[in-house]
């Protein structure tokens, strides 16, 4: 038999029927991982990993960039999260198993594409949990100030590029999100929804209070940069939204995947979006703009000029420690499953996918992401972890949408557990929206990807080709 030639080594597929059966989406307790998370977990693992992403810290980079009319990049964000959410409901109910974009891209879209998006989900996951875990660090800072007259000093609280020597707060939340995934998910996932309930009622006592000094005045000049610095916002606060893909995380670990995971995505985001639009909208009418530039801990800091009394801020910022600490949580636990699947693959190396037969949790592959994590909110600054988890998760949820025409052309038969409304024309808007998107992030942040792009490169010939489990047929 003579050797493939390298376009059907680049462009082979997974077959759907294979990732099913290795991973037992169709039993009840079949697969590696234990299928032990409902549907109300699930949906707390959405919003949990997608309030607070950005809204506790996001408004002092957005607000520069669009003005009062951040509210208005907060919606176009929304509407390209909501066609994208439709299409990762029709895949994730027919695809359900761990990877998310990852696996779906290898099932429709061929090997190389399916690494690319890896890659893109690597860098999303593990920036977006240093990205949040340095705003822990001003809010931690923040009620510490406010409550026992304590700062930490600039040196431990901060990276290089930001008067700092290290993000020492940053790091200690990210070994503490470790160890706790280290002991199971289905205890992650309750510790989460604990925290989501916490942190949805702080943003709303938020709302109700910031909402009692609102001035339309605050409105006024609406967009002072355009549609330019409407778009700008929108592009960085996208990153808000990673949640979406880590509902699609679990999909090994979920019980009656087909119905429960469209059902979790699509809830977490009308919930996403109701609270964003109603902190943005507040916040803007009860602060100039112009004072949102570089505040640190700013929605803490509204409260207490608001009320003109400390004890609103102590709870906002409480809140934001214990919501960002689910974040956190969150998105670690979907990098920690992106490599599982990565490394069933062959895609690299055995560590990743070494499940502990305690725990049934990949304890090794936690470990190396919690370093590789732990280093990046240590010593990057925030303002390039943003740009660059919105960058992948634009990619990422790019390649889904293309990937719902695919299958739907390729294996229109395939059990579907939800169908995306509207088709071929919502999967084409989510496309155009995203690539809208991705066209608004600064000249930096498309070096930096190109820059790993091309270290995915190397890595996929050195290694990920020649090991990759379709190789050799079974």
């Amino acid at each position: 038999m003579s050797a493939p030639s390298l376009r059907a080594e680049l462009f082979r597929r997974k077959p759907v029927a294979a990732m099913v059966d290795e991973t037992g989406a169709e039993a009840p307790d079949g697969g590696a991982l234990a299928r032990r998370i409902g549907p109300a977990q699930l949906m707390s693992f959405g919003i949990g990993a997608t309030i607070g992403t950005g809204i506790f810290f996001v408004l002092s980079s957005a607000v520069p960039e669009a003005g009062p009319a951040v509210v208005v990049s907060f919606v176009l964000a929304a509407v390209t999260a909501g066609f994208t959410a439709l299409c990762y409901a029709e895949l994730a109910s027919t695809i359900p198993v761990a990877g998310s974009s990852y696996s779906y891209a290898y099932a429709t879209l061929g090997e190389v594409v399916a690494y690319v998006v890896g890659w893109c989900l690597v860098l999303e996951y593990a920036v977006s949990s240093a990205a949040v875990a340095v705003g822990w660090s001003e809010y931690l800072d923040e009620l510490l100030d406010d409550t026992i007259g304590v700062r930490i000093p600039d040196a431990l609280s901060a990276a290089p590029g930001a008067g700092g020597v290290v993000n020492l707060p940053a790091i200690v939340l990210v070994t503490l999100c470790a160890l706790l995934l280290i002991r199971g998910a289905s205890e992650s996932a309750r510790a989460n929804a604990v925290m989501v309930v916490i942190k949805v009622l702080v943003l709303l006592f938020f709302s109700a209070i910031a909402f009692s000094a609102f001035t339309s005045d605050n409105y006024a000049p609406f967009a002072p940069l355009g549609v330019a610095g409407i778009s700008a916002a929108a592009s960085s606060i996208f990153f808000s939204f990673i949640g979406l893909d880590a509902v699609s995380t679990a999909g090994e670990e979920v019980r009656n995947p087909r119905r429960t995971l469209p059902v979790a995505i699509i809830g977490a985001l009308l919930v996403v979006t109701t609270v964003y639009l109603l902190v943005a909208f507040s916040a803007v009418g009860a602060q100039p703009a112009a004072e949102f530039e570089g505040q640190e801990a700013g929605l803490a800091v509204i409260l207490e000029d608001v009320t003109g009394s400390r004890w609103p801020a102590i709870v906002l910022a409480a809140g934001a420690v214990v919501s960002i600490f689910s974040v956190t949580l969150v998105t670690m636990y979907g990098q920690t499953r992106i490599l599982f699947a990565m490394s069933r693959d062959g895609m690299i190396p055995s560590l990743f996918s070494r499940v502990d037969p305690r725990t049934l949790t990949p304890v090794r592959g936690t470990v190396a992401v919690a370093l590789f994590v732990g280093v990046l909110a240590g010593f990057v600054p925030l303002d390039f972890l943003i740009d660059l988890t919105s960058m992948g998760t634009l990619v990422a949820f790019t390649v889904v949408s293309i990937g719902v025409v695919v299958l739907r052309r390729t294996q229109p038969d395939l059990p579907r557990g939800f169908r995306v409304p509207g088709y071929p024309v919502v999967p084409v808007l989510s496309v155009a929206f995203c690539l809208y998107l991705v066209y608004g992030l600064p000249g930096t942040t498309w070096a930096l990807f190109g820059i790993w792009l091309a270290i995915a490169a190397v890595v996929y010939v050195t290694y990920a080709r020649t090991h990759s489990t379709l190789r050799t047929p079974r």
